[in-house]
């Protein structure tokens, strides 16, 4: 299991709700009510960006994955939150996480979503 980023909200999601605001944002959702998961393309390749487990969250490999949960969270009107309590977020189409004072910029989102789901080396 890799580092978890959770898809957070003021009020609970519900899967009808998820399903409906994805599909509209160009995401796909596989699976049912009880277990899912989002799926972004690329290409002509379908990559899982988040699972469902009642609750939605991702543990990204890559920028662009990174990129897709927090379009995905600004979709859905949620915050993208790392086990930490950092944020990632996209402001003036730049992929950034903030934790307290200190930021970190992954990117532009275009740049990041068009290079692809390249993984990061460990």
């Amino acid at each position: 299991m890799g580092y978890e980023l959770r898809v957070e909200r003021e009020s609970p999601l519900a899967f009808a709700e998820l399903a409906g605001t994805i599909a509209r944002a160009g995401f796909e959702l596989r699976g049912s009510q009880e277990s899912g998961e989002v799926v972004a393309r690329h290409g002509d390749t379908a990559h899982a960006v988040a699972i469902w487990r009642g609750r939605l969250y991702g543990e990204p490999a890559s920028d662009w994955q990174v990129a897709q949960l927090a379009v995905l969270s600004q979709t859905l009107g949620a915050r993208l939150v790392g086990e930490d309590g950092e944020v990632y977020a996209i402001r003036d189409g730049i992929v950034e996480q903030v934790n307290g004072g200190a930021g970190y910029e992954f990117g532009k989102l275009e740049e990041i979503l068009a290079a692809g789901p390249a993984q990061w080396s460990r």
